[in-house]
């Protein structure tokens, strides 16, 4: 009776219900009082919440978006009339999954032209986001993101590095992220469960850092009521980091040299040596070998030091990892200060392709978070970038850079389209919208490499 009865409804079903119920986007309408009126097979299937469960319920306790409030699209679209396509948050279902959404919004007019709701559709973006950390997984490693051939040299060594227990010299500019990578080797290695402990030699005189890194006994001098482990005592089991190791004093050297050749210290104020198993890493933005030429570097730390070394390049350098690194730092941000911002603007992007970056990574990190304080939602555009980047980014004397930072574009998106059909340049060329030809020529010009296994037969390409 029950499949008779349900028959029968199917067959009252008007040609727009009908159509309703048979695609994939979720749709629901809600009246002017935000209750829902309609509620589709697909938005069930989505949420978890059945049509009966949905119906007269205010579509904020039905869905329990990111968008509710004052990011509604829906409520936008009810104030200015105007529709919003393909705006960017998540739901959280009935079982208390987080769903990725895109959502697009309308409003209702009766036959009158009377406004009398809205109507808001949703597309589970769930696959397309498993997909996209699929491919994002291929470069990153732990929280460094990077397609730069040079980042990817240094990726591929990394597991090797981070399974040895040998000390590791980590090289780079200011900003170029060498505690992160520091992080990273830690996180990779058997010591993961230990603790990791960071030290600033750059940030303190003499006599604090060596309180700092070998504690001190209970009189060892005024004030020094008990006694305080050093950071080499709270690093057994796991990683020390010292920053900024070239401007350590040479007094100072002889003490590191000691702790990482026989693996002992001795605390301020101590009678016996103590012992520590931390896994030593070092970094500086200094020139160590000069530093050693000169005298300012002891030559047998710096050879103590120099086991592994890690040459961070700077961002002017790996220009093509702006975009993803953007796109990490929106992600961040957005996770951070429970925002939504879809992207960035084209043109904001390409001013910081062109931008020179001396602060490296870092400073992109500062400029795009400023960018948040800007822009509430939406996409990120030239006007919420910080003016040091925007003052004379537009001026005629970075023509060239521009250009360059279009080559950079073009190229990353040839290398992706290329990617995701197996270097298939026909279907990367359709893809793209362009014809072979046009491909070949970009390819050629850009300087991109390719396998040499072509995507459609698996045989190896012409030469």
């Amino acid at each position: 009776m029950s499949g008779g009865m349900k028959n029968s409804k199917q067959a009252l079903a008007t040609p727009t219900e009908a159509i309703l119920e048979s695609i994939s986007d979720g749709v629901f309408t809600v009246d002017m009082d935000w209750r829902i009126t309609s509620f589709n097979r697909a938005a069930e299937e989505i949420t978890g919440v059945s049509r009966q469960e949905a119906i007269q319920r205010r579509c904020s306790d039905v869905f329990r978006s990111s968008m509710c409030g004052t990011g509604c699209a829906l409520q936008q679209t009810l104030k200015t009339g105007k529709p919003i396509i393909g705006k960017s948050g998540y739901i959280i279902t009935s079982d208390g999954n987080r769903i990725p959404i895109s959502v697009s919004t309308a409003v209702l007019k009766d036959a009158g032209g009377k406004l009398v709701g809205g109507a808001e559709t949703f597309r589970d973006l769930s696959e397309v986001e498993a997909l996209r950390r699929e491919l994002d997984s291929r470069f990153r490693v732990g929280d460094l993101v990077s397609r730069s051939p040079l980042m990817q040299r240094v990726f591929e060594v990394l597991p090797a590095i981070a399974a040895s227990p040998s000390t590791v010299l980590i090289l780079g500019e200011t900003g170029t992220g060498k505690e992160l990578m520091a992080h990273t080797i830690h996180d990779l290695s058997p010591r993961r469960q230990g603790p990791f402990i960071a030290v600033n030699c750059g940030a303190l005189p003499d006599t604090l850092l060596e309180s700092e890194l070998f504690g001190y006994k209970a009189g060892a001098f005024t004030g020094a009521a008990k006694d305080k482990p050093g950071r080499f005592d709270l690093a057994r089991g796991g990683t020390i980091f010292l920053d900024e190791i070239g401007d350590v004093s040479p007094a100072l050297q002889v003490r590191l040299l000691r702790v990482l050749q026989e693996r002992t210290y001795e605390p301020l104020g101590a009678t016996r040596s103590e012992t520590t198993d931390a896994r030593v890493i070092v970094a500086t933005n200094r020139d160590l070998a000069e530093q050693t030429r000169s005298g300012a570097f002891r030559e047998d730390l710096y050879y103590r030091v120099n086991v592994v070394r890690v040459q961070l390049p700077p961002l002017r350098r790996r220009k093509e990892d702006i975009p993803l690194l953007v796109d990490y730092f929106i992600e961040r941000f957005n996770r951070l200060q429970r925002k939504a911002i879809q992207g960035i603007a084209a043109e904001a992007l390409s001013l910081l392709m062109a931008h020179h970056w001396p602060g490296n990574v870092r400073e992109l990190a500062n400029a795009i978070e400023r960018s948040f304080i800007m822009c509430s939602e939406g996409l990120i555009s030239i006007g919420h970038l910080p003016e040091e980047l925007t003052a004379h980014g537009l001026s005629a004397s970075m023509g060239a850079n521009v250009r360059s930072a279009h080559d950079l574009l073009d190229a990353q998106s040839i290398r992706t389209a290329l990617e995701r059909n197996n270097y298939n340049r026909l279907a990367a060329a359709h893809e793209l919208g362009i014809h072979k030809t046009t491909l070949f020529r970009r390819i050629k010009k850009l300087g991109i490499s390719l396998p040499e296994q072509d995507g459609r037969s698996g045989k190896a390409r012409a030469q």
